[in-house]
């Protein structure tokens, strides 16, 4: 794929999929470089190599679109480094996306405090039009505003976007319950479509089995009204059965003791074909996404892709590599069967199944 001979929209329109990359911010707290809370990028400036690092990881394992690592909307933690910090994103991502020919996305999320107070609509837009100039400047591929909680901040976002030319993805923080002001979920998708949003879908805060739920919904309601716009998929790498509406931001567990929780490879699998098979062509991964689970998309979905990814050269499909183990109930594992219909135990003999939310209803 070379994105200079074509553009988001018209690779996808063509019934091919995208493969998105993971989640940057966890990947990189757990390696070192980012300090959970703030959960600010300085890495770009301070460690550029591990950001770059990490792109390329994304990149081996399949993804077809590098994602710049650059400041959320309201974060003013340092604003005289904010210039610096998010080009340094764009530079990075943009650079191991034409090393290997994906595409380049800049991305923006909600304001937070500033919809949630009341700014309004004019002092919203103009916010996200301040916060998208570094990717137009940055002649970026794709546009992408993710986690939103509210619809009607969602649409604005939606116009701001449209008035760029550039193809854009608009995906909500949100489950089956709907958005943060009672929106039903089907409604949404319908309202951001009438908008004229490229792509639409959920990302963050629950996990495949919610997330896809949630898309379903949308499918369902964007059917009923003859709305025809592509899907996208990016929930977190846990298991998150037991969240409340706010997502797994409930869960005591976060931050720092979600590993028990995290998806399997082949749990990944599973959850690239039910979207796959939902209709969903943009598909990725959110918080808590590696890219041994972004491998696992794009082997899951290699048939309709046409290849494997180059990460693959080092991982036998389904366990296949076990056949020459020397022990006998090890190579039993080597089959297709074996891993799909495993059940992981956690190793943790007082663990309970689920926890109790930290969290509002």
């Amino acid at each position: 794929m070379d994105p200079k001979k074509m553009s988001v929209l018209d690779y996808l329109n063509q019934g091919n999929v995208l493969v998105g990359d993971g989640g940057m911010t966890y990947c990189l707290e757990k390696r070192g470089y980012v300090k959970a809370g703030p959960w600010t990028p300085e890495c770009t400036v301070e460690d550029p190599d591990a950001v770059r690092q990490l792109h390329r990881e994304f990149l081996r394992a399949g993804a077809d679109v590098i994602q710049a690592f650059s400041f959320s909307m309201d974060d003013k933690t340092i604003d005289d480094q904010n210039e610096e910090i998010n080009q340094a994103a764009c530079d990075l991502a943009k650079g191991v996306a034409q090393e290997g020919g994906v595409y380049c996305a800049g991305s923006i999320c909600q304001t937070a405090s500033l919809y949630a107070e009341g700014a309004g609509k004019e002092c919203v837009q103009k916010r996200f039009e301040e916060q998208i100039q570094i990717f137009l400047r940055n002649d970026m591929d794709l546009l992408i505003a993710e986690f939103f909680e509210y619809t009607e901040e969602a649409e604005w976002v939606v116009e701001i976007l449209k008035s760029t030319g550039i193809p854009s993805a608009i995906t909500m923080a949100i489950g089956p319950f709907g958005d943060s002001h009672n929106v039903p979920v089907g409604e949404c998708a319908v309202r951001l479509a009438r908008k004229g949003a490229d792509i639409i879908g959920v990302n963050c805060k629950f996990d495949p089995t919610t997330s896809l739920r949630t898309l379903v919904m949308m499918r369902e309601a964007l059917d009923r009204e003859g709305l025809n716009c592509h899907l996208m998929i990016q929930p977190v790498g846990y298991h998150t059965p037991d969240a409340a509406r706010t997502g797994f931001s409930s869960l005591p567990e976060l931050p720092f003791a979600l590993e028990p929780r995290t998806l399997t490879r082949w749990d990944v699998h599973k959850y690239a074909r039910q979207a796959y098979d939902l209709g969903v062509r943009y598909i990725g991964g959110c918080c808590g996404f590696e890219p041994y689970h972004i491998r696992a998309i794009a082997e899951e979905l290699s048939s309709e892709r046409g290849f494997l990814p180059e990460a693959s050269k080092k991982h036998a499909l389904w366990g296949e590599a076990l056949k020459n183990y020397p022990k006998e109930w090890v190579r039993n594992r080597a089959n297709r069967a074996y891993w799909e219909n495993l059940e992981p135990a956690t190793g943790r003999p007082y663990s309970s199944a689920v926890s109790r939310s930290d969290g509002p209803d």
